[in-house]
């Protein structure tokens, strides 16, 4: 069942953490081109406020659409790993805010967040925890096929 799988550890983790917000960085690049030309194709200035909540958002679009849908970024897909609620089934977008806003403070926090997988005998992170959801490893198909 759902509890028998195994949870990733710290390190694949930040190899998913890695490879999506390489993702999300070109994200980011085509989402500023949609809405340049609405700045008079001027870089925005730090005191326009409205463009970093306007990639704040479009974060917890990509997110939440791919928790959402599957339960997988391209890095957790890349890494064998799955988002699941605590019951083993999908995330809802409520558990997706949480686990967002959660996921913000593990890295205000300088990581702690994360790095609190390491010592947590689930090996649950902050958000995992706060938003009742988790990440398991899913086992290669290979591995699968021989048993």
């Amino acid at each position: 069942g759902a509890e028998s799988v195994s949870a990733p550890g710290f390190l694949r983790r930040m190899g998913a953490v890695i490879y999506d917000a390489l993702l999300l960085l070109a994200v980011w690049f085509f989402a500023t081109a949609i809405i340049l030309p609405f700045n008079s194709g001027q870089a925005f200035a730090a005191e326009q406020y409205f463009f970093p909540f306007y990639l704040l958002a479009v974060s917890y679009v990509f997110y939440g659409w791919f928790w959402t849908h599957g339960g997988q970024t391209l890095g957790l897909r890349a890494w064998r790993i799955k988002l699941v609620n605590s019951n083993g089934v999908a995330v809802t977008w409520r558990q997706v805010s949480m686990r967002f806003m959660a996921a913000m403070l593990s890295w205000i926090c300088l990581g702690l967040g994360f790095v609190w997988c390491i010592f947590d005998k689930k090996r649950l992170c902050w958000h995992d925890s706060l938003s009742k959801t988790r990440l398991v490893f899913l086992p290669s198909e290979k591995s699968g096929r021989q048993k």
